[in-house]
């Protein structure tokens, strides 16, 4: 059912439009679509709220050829993700958001990540790490060598979506 009501934008103060949307989604509990636009400054933001919990839960697939990066990959807002691999994890923070992708999809976002340090390392070590990171991440963007994508979460809301994912359920204190 989609809802819109009225509010106020937090960059501005003008008024704004905020609509929900409930979406029955394969491997969630109920899922809230947030949109919210300004017209007066462009402000825009989305989320996806998950309204339920399960249990936790552990995936993992082994990357191996090219099509196993259109796995899909669905994270709530409390998954982590891990390339160990590539020493590469995000954990849910603060302003943390869910989305779908896929496995190429989260190797693009490690990517933005690695790419924001560029734009100011710290120290030339700093930027000659960022940059062999760019490279790893191209080379597992071509499949050039093997590895694993994990993704954990103690609500159970995140998602491998492939034959090929293996899921774990965990103990209350693992996740």
């Amino acid at each position: 059912m989609r809802e819109s009501h009225p509010g106020t934008c937090p960059a501005c103060g003008g008024e704004i439009r905020i609509v929900h949307h409930r979406l029955d989604i394969p491997h969630f509990p109920d899922i809230l679509l947030v949109s919210i636009a300004c017209d007066a400054c462009g402000f825009r933001h989305t989320d996806t709220i998950i309204l339920g919990e399960g249990d936790p839960v552990r995936w993992t697939v082994r990357v191996e050829e090219p099509g196993d990066l259109a796995i899909r990959v669905a994270r709530s807002t409390t998954g982590t993700i891990e390339i160990p691999e590539l020493g590469l994890r995000v954990e849910p923070g603060t302003a943390c958001e869910g989305f779908v992708t896929n496995i190429e999809g989260v190797l693009s976002r490690f990517e933005q990540a690695v790419e924001t340090i560029l734009a100011n390392p710290e120290s030339e070590d700093e930027r000659a790490a960022a940059l062999r990171m760019v490279e790893t991440i191209a080379a597992a963007r071509e499949v050039a060598f093997p590895f694993t994508v994990i993704l954990e979460d103690p609500a159970g809301n995140s998602a491998l979506v492939s034959e090929k994912a293996e899921k774990m359920l965990l103990d209350q204190g693992e996740a």
